[in-house]
Protein backbone atom coordinates (compact mmCIF):
# COMPACT_ATOMS: atom_id res chain seq x y z
CA UNK A 1 0.00 0.00 0.00
CA UNK A 2 1.20 3.51 -0.83
CA UNK A 3 1.96 5.43 2.39
CA UNK A 4 -0.90 7.67 3.44
CA UNK A 5 -0.68 11.33 2.54
CA UNK A 6 -1.70 13.88 5.17
CA UNK A 7 -4.46 16.40 4.39
CA UNK A 8 -3.25 20.00 4.24
CA UNK A 9 -5.73 20.93 7.00
CA UNK A 10 -4.83 17.93 9.19
CA UNK A 11 -4.45 19.83 12.48
CA UNK A 12 -7.81 21.55 12.07
CA UNK A 13 -9.41 18.30 10.89
CA UNK A 14 -8.21 16.46 13.99
CA UNK A 15 -9.40 19.29 16.21
CA UNK A 16 -12.86 19.09 14.61
CA UNK A 17 -12.90 15.31 15.12
CA UNK A 18 -11.91 15.51 18.80
CA UNK A 19 -14.44 18.28 19.45
CA UNK A 20 -17.24 15.77 18.78
CA UNK A 21 -16.25 13.82 21.93
CA UNK A 22 -17.15 10.60 20.15
CA UNK A 23 -13.84 8.74 19.91
CA UNK A 24 -13.69 5.61 22.09
CA UNK A 25 -17.34 5.87 23.08
CA UNK A 26 -19.63 2.85 23.40
CA UNK A 27 -21.59 1.45 20.49
CA UNK A 28 -24.97 3.02 19.80
CA UNK A 29 -28.00 1.45 18.18
CA UNK A 30 -28.56 4.41 15.84
CA UNK A 31 -25.11 4.05 14.25
CA UNK A 32 -25.23 0.23 14.17
CA UNK A 33 -28.51 0.38 12.26
CA UNK A 34 -26.86 2.57 9.62
CA UNK A 35 -23.94 0.19 9.02
CA UNK A 36 -26.31 -2.79 8.88
CA UNK A 37 -28.48 -0.95 6.35
CA UNK A 38 -25.44 0.11 4.30
CA UNK A 39 -24.24 -3.50 4.05
CA UNK A 40 -27.74 -4.66 3.10
CA UNK A 41 -28.22 -2.02 0.40
CA UNK A 42 -24.78 -2.56 -1.12
CA UNK A 43 -24.92 -6.35 -0.69
CA UNK A 44 -21.55 -6.49 1.07
CA UNK A 45 -20.27 -8.55 3.99
CA UNK A 46 -18.86 -5.59 5.91
CA UNK A 47 -19.66 -1.94 6.67
CA UNK A 48 -17.95 0.57 8.94
CA UNK A 49 -18.33 4.06 10.34
CA UNK A 50 -14.62 4.82 10.52
CA UNK A 51 -13.07 7.92 12.10
CA UNK A 52 -9.50 8.74 11.09
CA UNK A 53 -7.54 9.78 14.17
CA UNK A 54 -3.91 10.88 14.40
CA UNK A 55 -2.36 7.43 14.08
CA UNK A 56 -5.33 5.07 13.84
CA UNK A 57 -8.76 4.60 12.35
CA UNK A 58 -11.38 3.93 15.02
CA UNK A 59 -14.75 2.34 14.26
CA UNK A 60 -17.79 3.99 15.81
CA UNK A 61 -19.88 1.20 14.30
CA UNK A 62 -19.01 -2.02 12.55
CA UNK A 63 -21.04 -4.65 10.72
CA UNK A 64 -19.44 -7.98 9.88
CA UNK A 65 -16.33 -7.24 11.96
CA UNK A 66 -15.33 -7.24 15.63
CA UNK A 67 -12.18 -5.13 15.42
CA UNK A 68 -12.52 -1.68 17.04
CA UNK A 69 -9.57 0.05 15.38
CA UNK A 70 -6.58 -0.46 13.05
CA UNK A 71 -3.38 1.53 12.40
CA UNK A 72 -3.84 4.52 10.12
CA UNK A 73 -0.79 3.66 8.02
CA UNK A 74 -2.58 0.54 6.74
CA UNK A 75 -5.97 2.12 6.27
CA UNK A 76 -8.17 2.53 3.23
CA UNK A 77 -10.37 5.05 5.02
CA UNK A 78 -7.40 7.36 5.60
CA UNK A 79 -7.31 7.87 1.82
CA UNK A 80 -10.95 8.98 1.86
CA UNK A 81 -10.21 12.07 3.99
CA UNK A 82 -7.77 13.29 1.32
CA UNK A 83 -10.67 14.09 -1.02
CA UNK A 84 -13.67 15.22 1.06
CA UNK A 85 -15.84 15.94 -1.99
CA UNK A 86 -15.66 12.53 -3.67
CA UNK A 87 -16.22 8.90 -2.69
CA UNK A 88 -13.37 6.40 -2.86
CA UNK A 89 -14.49 3.46 -5.01
CA UNK A 90 -12.20 0.45 -5.53
CA UNK A 91 -13.60 -2.50 -7.45
CA UNK A 92 -10.57 -4.69 -6.74
CA UNK A 93 -7.74 -3.59 -4.45
CA UNK A 94 -5.48 -6.22 -6.04
CA UNK A 95 -5.62 -4.31 -9.33
CA UNK A 96 -5.24 -0.83 -7.83
CA UNK A 97 -1.63 0.40 -7.89
CA UNK A 98 -2.17 2.26 -4.59
CA UNK A 99 -2.93 -0.96 -2.73
CA UNK A 100 -1.69 -3.98 -4.72
CA UNK A 101 1.77 -4.18 -3.16
CA UNK A 102 0.44 -6.03 -0.14
CA UNK A 103 -2.98 -7.55 0.53
CA UNK A 104 -5.32 -5.82 2.99
CA UNK A 105 -6.54 -8.27 5.60
CA UNK A 106 -9.06 -7.68 8.41
CA UNK A 107 -9.76 -10.55 10.82
CA UNK A 108 -8.45 -12.99 8.25
CA UNK A 109 -10.72 -11.60 5.52
CA UNK A 110 -9.11 -10.08 2.42
CA UNK A 111 -10.52 -6.65 1.56
CA UNK A 112 -11.00 -6.77 -2.21
CA UNK A 113 -13.89 -4.36 -2.77
CA UNK A 114 -14.10 -0.98 -1.02
CA UNK A 115 -16.45 1.98 -1.25
CA UNK A 116 -16.02 4.87 1.20
CA UNK A 117 -18.14 8.03 1.48
CA UNK A 118 -16.37 10.92 3.26
CA UNK A 119 -18.02 12.00 6.50
CA UNK A 120 -17.77 15.77 6.11
CA UNK A 121 -18.86 18.09 8.92
CA UNK A 122 -20.53 21.49 8.53
CA UNK A 123 -17.12 23.20 8.30
CA UNK A 124 -15.92 20.97 5.45
CA UNK A 125 -13.58 18.73 7.44
CA UNK A 126 -13.52 15.05 6.48
CA UNK A 127 -13.64 13.15 9.77
CA UNK A 128 -13.62 9.64 8.35
CA UNK A 129 -15.88 7.55 6.17
CA UNK A 130 -18.95 5.41 5.93
CA UNK A 131 -17.61 2.46 4.00
CA UNK A 132 -18.71 -0.93 2.72
CA UNK A 133 -16.26 -3.75 1.97
CA UNK A 134 -16.25 -7.26 0.60
CA UNK A 135 -13.88 -10.16 -0.04
CA UNK A 136 -14.82 -10.33 -3.73
CA UNK A 137 -14.73 -7.71 -6.50
CA UNK A 138 -17.89 -5.58 -6.73
CA UNK A 139 -19.36 -2.44 -8.22
CA UNK A 140 -22.12 -0.19 -6.87
CA UNK A 141 -25.08 0.91 -8.91
CA UNK A 142 -26.05 4.57 -8.99
CA UNK A 143 -28.95 3.81 -6.65
CA UNK A 144 -26.66 2.08 -4.15
CA UNK A 145 -24.18 4.95 -4.27
CA UNK A 146 -26.96 7.51 -3.74
CA UNK A 147 -28.24 5.52 -0.77
CA UNK A 148 -24.74 5.30 0.72
CA UNK A 149 -24.36 9.09 0.36
CA UNK A 150 -27.70 9.64 2.10
CA UNK A 151 -26.68 7.36 4.98
CA UNK A 152 -23.36 9.23 5.34
CA UNK A 153 -25.30 12.48 5.78
CA UNK A 154 -27.35 10.85 8.51
CA UNK A 155 -24.14 9.82 10.27
CA UNK A 156 -23.00 13.46 10.35
CA UNK A 157 -26.41 14.53 11.69
CA UNK A 158 -26.11 11.93 14.45
CA UNK A 159 -22.61 13.15 15.29
CA UNK A 160 -23.92 16.70 15.68
CA UNK A 161 -26.88 15.56 17.79
CA UNK A 162 -24.54 13.55 20.01
CA UNK A 163 -22.34 16.61 20.45
CA UNK A 164 -25.33 18.79 21.36
CA UNK A 165 -26.57 16.20 23.83
CA UNK A 166 -23.12 16.01 25.43
CA UNK A 167 -22.96 19.81 25.67
CA UNK A 168 -26.44 19.91 27.19
CA UNK A 169 -25.43 17.28 29.74
CA UNK A 170 -22.41 19.35 30.73
CA UNK A 171 -24.60 22.44 31.08
CA UNK A 172 -27.14 20.45 33.10
CA UNK A 173 -24.41 19.22 35.44
CA UNK A 174 -23.19 22.78 35.93
CA UNK A 175 -26.74 23.97 36.56
CA UNK A 176 -27.29 21.24 39.13
CA UNK A 177 -24.14 22.34 40.98
CA UNK A 178 -25.24 25.96 40.70
CA UNK A 179 -28.73 25.15 41.99
CA UNK A 180 -27.26 23.26 44.91
CA UNK A 181 -25.21 26.35 45.75
CA UNK A 182 -28.37 28.44 45.53
CA UNK A 183 -30.22 26.02 47.80
CA UNK A 184 -27.43 26.23 50.35
CA UNK A 185 -27.45 30.01 50.04
CA UNK A 186 -31.23 30.04 50.60
CA UNK A 187 -30.83 27.91 53.73
CA UNK A 188 -28.17 30.26 55.10
CA UNK A 189 -30.24 33.34 54.27
CA UNK A 190 -33.28 31.81 55.92
CA UNK A 191 -31.38 31.12 59.11
CA UNK A 192 -29.44 34.39 59.21
CA UNK A 193 -32.27 36.76 58.28
CA UNK A 194 -35.43 35.29 59.78
CA UNK A 195 -34.22 35.56 63.36
CA UNK A 196 -33.33 39.28 63.07
CA UNK A 197 -36.69 39.87 61.39
CA UNK A 198 -38.45 38.12 64.27
CA UNK A 199 -36.53 40.39 66.65
CA UNK A 200 -37.68 43.46 64.69
CA UNK A 201 -41.31 42.36 64.95
CA UNK A 202 -41.03 41.63 68.68
CA UNK A 203 -39.16 44.88 69.36
CA UNK A 204 -41.79 46.85 67.46
CA UNK A 205 -44.57 45.43 69.63
CA UNK A 206 -42.55 46.06 72.82
CA UNK A 207 -41.84 49.67 71.85
CA UNK A 208 -45.51 50.29 71.14
CA UNK A 209 -46.41 48.94 74.57
CA UNK A 210 -43.65 50.88 76.33
CA UNK A 211 -44.37 54.20 74.67
CA UNK A 212 -48.12 53.75 75.00
CA UNK A 213 -50.02 57.04 74.80
CA UNK A 214 -46.90 58.99 73.81
CA UNK A 215 -47.33 57.87 70.17
CA UNK A 216 -49.54 59.87 67.83
CA UNK A 217 -51.44 58.29 64.94
CA UNK A 218 -48.66 58.94 62.44
CA UNK A 219 -46.09 57.23 64.68
CA UNK A 220 -48.40 54.26 65.14
CA UNK A 221 -48.70 53.96 61.37
CA UNK A 222 -44.91 53.84 61.08
CA UNK A 223 -44.76 51.05 63.66
CA UNK A 224 -47.44 49.12 61.77
CA UNK A 225 -45.55 49.65 58.54
CA UNK A 226 -42.34 48.27 60.06
CA UNK A 227 -44.17 45.22 61.37
CA UNK A 228 -46.04 44.58 58.10
CA UNK A 229 -42.84 44.93 56.07
CA UNK A 230 -41.02 42.53 58.39
CA UNK A 231 -43.75 39.92 58.02
CA UNK A 232 -43.68 40.40 54.25
CA UNK A 233 -39.90 39.92 54.15
CA UNK A 234 -40.13 36.84 56.38
CA UNK A 235 -42.76 35.34 54.07
CA UNK A 236 -40.59 36.12 51.05
CA UNK A 237 -37.58 34.38 52.60
CA UNK A 238 -39.71 31.34 53.46
CA UNK A 239 -41.02 31.13 49.89
CA UNK A 240 -37.51 31.33 48.45
CA UNK A 241 -36.42 28.55 50.77
CA UNK A 242 -39.44 26.42 49.82
CA UNK A 243 -38.66 26.90 46.13
CA UNK A 244 -35.05 25.77 46.39
CA UNK A 245 -35.81 22.96 48.81
CA UNK A 246 -38.59 21.58 46.60
CA UNK A 247 -35.92 19.34 45.03
CA UNK A 248 -35.33 17.67 48.38
CA UNK A 249 -39.04 16.84 48.62
CA UNK A 250 -38.62 14.60 45.58
CA UNK A 251 -36.31 12.33 47.58
CA UNK A 252 -39.25 11.08 49.65
CA UNK A 253 -40.55 7.62 48.82
CA UNK A 254 -44.18 7.15 47.67
CA UNK A 255 -46.75 6.56 50.39
CA UNK A 256 -50.33 5.31 50.36
CA UNK A 257 -52.88 7.60 52.03
CA UNK A 258 -56.44 8.93 51.87
CA UNK A 259 -56.60 12.24 50.01
CA UNK A 260 -59.20 13.85 52.28
CA UNK A 261 -57.12 13.07 55.35
CA UNK A 262 -54.26 15.00 53.78
CA UNK A 263 -56.56 17.89 52.83
CA UNK A 264 -57.94 18.09 56.37
CA UNK A 265 -54.41 18.48 57.74
CA UNK A 266 -53.75 21.30 55.27
CA UNK A 267 -56.96 23.08 56.30
CA UNK A 268 -55.88 22.84 59.94
CA UNK A 269 -52.51 24.37 59.10
CA UNK A 270 -54.15 27.28 57.30
CA UNK A 271 -56.34 28.09 60.35
CA UNK A 272 -59.55 28.77 58.43
CA UNK A 273 -62.06 31.36 59.58
CA UNK A 274 -65.87 30.87 59.72
CA UNK A 275 -66.26 32.70 56.37
CA UNK A 276 -64.56 29.81 54.62
CA UNK A 277 -66.15 26.73 53.04
CA UNK A 278 -64.18 23.97 51.33
CA UNK A 279 -65.66 20.96 49.57
CA UNK A 280 -63.56 17.80 49.47
CA UNK A 281 -64.04 15.02 46.90
CA UNK A 282 -67.19 13.02 47.74
CA UNK A 283 -65.33 9.76 47.27
CA UNK A 284 -62.24 9.86 49.44
CA UNK A 285 -59.70 8.23 47.08
CA UNK A 286 -56.62 6.35 48.18
CA UNK A 287 -53.54 7.99 46.63
CA UNK A 288 -50.11 6.44 46.28
CA UNK A 289 -47.42 9.02 45.57
CA UNK A 290 -44.92 11.38 47.16
CA UNK A 291 -47.14 12.59 49.98
CA UNK A 292 -45.05 15.55 51.15
CA UNK A 293 -44.69 16.93 47.62
CA UNK A 294 -48.45 16.67 47.00
CA UNK A 295 -49.07 18.31 50.38
CA UNK A 296 -46.88 21.27 49.40
CA UNK A 297 -48.76 21.65 46.10
CA UNK A 298 -52.18 21.69 47.76
CA UNK A 299 -50.93 23.93 50.59
CA UNK A 300 -49.81 26.59 48.09
CA UNK A 301 -52.87 26.37 45.84
CA UNK A 302 -55.46 26.35 48.65
CA UNK A 303 -53.55 29.10 50.44
CA UNK A 304 -53.65 31.24 47.27
CA UNK A 305 -57.39 30.57 46.86
CA UNK A 306 -57.91 32.04 50.34
CA UNK A 307 -55.49 34.95 50.08
CA UNK A 308 -56.67 36.15 46.69
CA UNK A 309 -60.38 36.13 47.44
CA UNK A 310 -62.47 39.26 47.76
CA UNK A 311 -65.80 37.59 48.62
CA UNK A 312 -67.46 37.65 52.05
CA UNK A 313 -67.88 33.88 51.85
CA UNK A 314 -64.83 32.04 50.49
CA UNK A 315 -65.78 28.85 48.64
CA UNK A 316 -63.26 26.30 47.40
CA UNK A 317 -64.08 23.02 45.71
CA UNK A 318 -61.61 20.16 45.18
CA UNK A 319 -62.30 17.38 42.68
CA UNK A 320 -60.26 14.38 41.70
CA UNK A 321 -60.18 11.62 39.12
CA UNK A 322 -57.73 9.05 37.87
CA UNK A 323 -56.91 6.71 35.03
CA UNK A 324 -54.38 3.93 34.59
CA UNK A 325 -51.35 6.24 34.66
CA UNK A 326 -52.28 9.53 36.35
CA UNK A 327 -54.15 11.16 39.20
CA UNK A 328 -56.02 14.33 38.19
CA UNK A 329 -56.96 17.19 40.52
CA UNK A 330 -59.03 20.35 40.11
CA UNK A 331 -59.22 23.25 42.58
CA UNK A 332 -61.94 25.85 41.95
CA UNK A 333 -62.44 29.02 43.99
CA UNK A 334 -64.74 32.03 43.85
CA UNK A 335 -61.93 34.55 44.25
CA UNK A 336 -60.57 37.58 42.44
CA UNK A 337 -59.48 35.67 39.35
CA UNK A 338 -56.35 36.25 37.27
CA UNK A 339 -56.16 38.84 34.45
CA UNK A 340 -56.13 37.21 30.99
CA UNK A 341 -52.80 38.83 30.09
CA UNK A 342 -51.15 37.14 33.10
CA UNK A 343 -52.37 33.57 32.57
CA UNK A 344 -49.49 32.57 30.28
CA UNK A 345 -46.79 33.76 32.68
CA UNK A 346 -48.32 33.11 36.10
CA UNK A 347 -46.07 30.07 36.75
CA UNK A 348 -42.83 31.91 35.95
CA UNK A 349 -40.53 32.61 38.89
CA UNK A 350 -41.01 36.10 40.40
CA UNK A 351 -43.99 36.77 38.09
CA UNK A 352 -47.25 37.85 39.73
CA UNK A 353 -50.74 38.83 38.63
CA UNK A 354 -49.95 42.24 40.14
CA UNK A 355 -53.03 42.25 42.38
CA UNK A 356 -53.22 42.65 46.15
CA UNK A 357 -54.55 39.88 48.39
CA UNK A 358 -57.27 40.17 51.05
CA UNK A 359 -54.83 41.91 53.37
CA UNK A 360 -53.64 44.40 50.74
CA UNK A 361 -50.29 42.69 50.18
CA UNK A 362 -48.89 41.67 46.80
CA UNK A 363 -47.37 38.25 46.14
CA UNK A 364 -43.73 37.59 45.32
CA UNK A 365 -44.22 35.24 42.36
CA UNK A 366 -42.51 32.26 43.99
CA UNK A 367 -45.32 30.00 45.22
CA UNK A 368 -46.87 29.07 41.88
CA UNK A 369 -43.43 28.57 40.32
CA UNK A 370 -42.67 26.12 43.12
CA UNK A 371 -45.99 24.35 42.50
CA UNK A 372 -45.26 23.93 38.78
CA UNK A 373 -41.76 22.65 39.56
CA UNK A 374 -43.14 20.02 41.94
CA UNK A 375 -45.88 18.95 39.53
CA UNK A 376 -43.37 18.48 36.70
CA UNK A 377 -41.02 16.55 38.97
CA UNK A 378 -43.97 14.27 39.79
CA UNK A 379 -44.38 13.55 36.08
CA UNK A 380 -47.47 15.69 35.56
CA UNK A 381 -48.61 19.03 34.20
CA UNK A 382 -50.55 22.00 35.52
CA UNK A 383 -52.76 24.61 33.87
CA UNK A 384 -54.93 27.50 35.01
CA UNK A 385 -58.11 29.11 33.73
CA UNK A 386 -59.82 32.11 35.23
CA UNK A 387 -62.62 34.66 35.00
CA UNK A 388 -61.81 37.93 36.71
CA UNK A 389 -63.92 38.67 39.78
CA UNK A 390 -65.64 35.27 39.41
CA UNK A 391 -63.34 32.24 39.79
CA UNK A 392 -59.99 30.59 39.22
CA UNK A 393 -59.49 26.92 38.36
CA UNK A 394 -56.17 25.11 38.76
CA UNK A 395 -55.96 21.65 37.20
CA UNK A 396 -52.94 19.40 37.61
CA UNK A 397 -51.95 15.78 37.27
CA UNK A 398 -49.29 13.60 38.84
CA UNK A 399 -48.01 10.30 37.54
CA UNK A 400 -48.92 7.22 39.53
CA UNK A 401 -46.08 5.57 41.41
CA UNK A 402 -45.07 2.21 39.97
Amino acid sequence: MIPNAIPINENFRLEALKSLDILDTESQKEFDEITALAAFICETDMALISLVDNDRQWFKSKHGLETCETPRNNSLCSHVVLQPQAPLLIKDTREDKRFNDSPIILEGKPIIFYAGIPLVDKDGFALGSLCVMDSVPRELSNKQLESLNALAKQVIILFELNKKNNDLQIIQNKLEKHNESLREFARVISHDLKMPLANVITSTDLLKLKLGDKLDNESLEYFDYIKTSSFSMSSYISDVLDHYESESLMQNKPEEFYLNHLLNKIVDLLTMKPDFTIYFPEEDPIIQCNKLALKQIFFNLIGNSIKYNDKEQIIISIETNEDENFYYFRITDNGMGIPNDKLDTIFELFTTANIADRSGNKGNGIGLSTVEKLVKNLGGYIKVSSKEKIQTIFEFSIKKSN
